[in-house]
């Protein structure tokens, strides 16, 4: 390590599977750190979550030059998920070997004029023609990066799902830390706002896809008697202001709502014999609440209340650690829980989890699951070794 860049050794877990490596966001020669590390490795595919503190068109620009034989797919991050667990101010990358991946990206503009067909038969044709390429190869997942400040998550997820078919996809939206003013995604050094990029991979890795979260809902419930579900903001609670109903709820002075109290106190909303986290940004000057995912009128809400969450992640990432530890877990962590740990003194703790299990990642404003667009949840990927009978 050169003096004074602030990286972080490579790791090239189960024989060189799945290379990482971090940097902090303002070294200027960051994006060529990250390609002397990966050490001239033919790569399939390149992954960045970067901090809104860096020129993100900039880093972008440059990955694709150093990576000319390569994709490279990246997104503006509320926190990153590097070699220590919960980390800021950096540039995490990830590596796909070419000897164990294929990768098809494919970026999606102008989400608001989302053309479904037309996104379904692109995919397919992709699939075909990676599965083609690589028959012998089993393992497949999805990556969905969307803009964060799109409103547009719950829409292109479903679209994407749909295009996929079987394929486990999951994926997070782009961050701008805690401003929520501006976020992005690139491909191949291209960036765009008001966009998704959907990357799938092919694989003769082991991989699974999987989503937790530590919340579980209570019996206590109420309903949204109106909302402009166009902007995710719910006017009324039970027919009163909804911030101050929520407060009230809470047993809490509604001046005093804040981003901590949203991440302590979620809702929920329960759809396909599921609860899913509907997640609160915000309150406005007239009591309304901002969600950070679609939201309706006569919906019914579910008060959720959280276990420890250190605790909670370590079982759930142990435990697909059951037939053979991962080589690497690739992970979109909602914002929230970050908060969460943040305000409940469990930073150190769930950071020390995240390091221990080998994740990666970042930090997100929503998640997507399948064709769902979730909140205060981790979705990822456990990628493994093959196994030995398809090497």
């Amino acid at each position: 390590m050169q003096a004074g860049s602030d990286t972080l050794g490579v790791r090239l877990a189960g024989g060189r599977h799945v290379l990482t490596h971090e940097v902090a966001c303002t070294d200027p020669e960051g994006p060529d750190r990250i390609a002397a590390a990966f050490g001239g490795v033919p790569l399939a595919l390149v992954v960045l979550f970067v901090s809104p503190r860096a020129d993100f068109a900039g880093i972008a620009r440059r990955a694709h030059a150093l990576f000319p034989a390569s994709r490279t797919v990246a997104c503006t991050t509320a926190g990153e998920l590097g070699r220590a667990g919960y980390a800021e101010d950096r540039i995490v990358a990830i590596g796909f070997p070419a000897a164990d991946f294929a990768a098809e990206p494919v970026l999606i503009p102008a989400l608001g004029t989302l053309d479904r067909p037309a996104l379904m038969a692109d995919m397919v044709r992709r699939r075909v023609r990676l599965s083609a390429g690589h028959p012998e190869w089993h393992g497949e997942f999805a990556l969905l990066l969307v803009d964060g400040l799109s409103l547009m998550e719950d829409k292109v997820a479903a679209a994407c799902a749909d295009a996929l078919g079987p394929v486990p996809l999951f994926g997070g939206s782009a961050g701008d830390g805690t401003r929520f003013l501006q976020t992005a995604v690139a491909l191949d050094g291209q960036v765009q706002a008001g966009a998704a990029v959907l990357t799938y991979l092919r694989t003769r890795c082991r991989v699974k896809v999987f989503s937790t979260n530590h919340l579980t809902p209570t019996e206590q419930r109420v309903v949204v008697t109106r909302a402009d579900p166009s902007r995710r903001i719910v006017h009324e609670i039970n027919a009163e202001p909804a911030a101050r109903e929520y407060a009230r709820l809470l047993g809490k002075d509604p001046e005093q709502l804040d981003t901590f109290t949203f991440a302590a106190h979620p809702v929920a909303v329960r759809f396909g014999g599921q609860h899913h986290v509907r997640a609160i940004q915000q309150v406005t000057p007239d009591d309304a609440l901002v969600f950070f995912s679609a939201i309706e009128e006569g919906v019914v809400l579910s008060l959720a209340v959280p276990e420890p969450m250190a605790g909670h992640l370590d079982r759930e990432l142990s435990a697909l650690s059951r037939d053979g530890a991962p080589d690497t877990i690739l992970a979109c962590d909602c914002i929230l829980r970050r908060m969460e740990a943040q305000e409940k003194q469990q930073t150190r703790a769930v950071s020390d989890v995240l390091r221990r299990h080998g994740v990666v990642g970042f930090s997100t404003y929503g998640e997507q699951m399948g064709g769902m667009h979730v909140n205060q949840t981790m979705t990822g990927v456990a990628i493994y070794p093959p196994d030995p009978a398809r090497r």
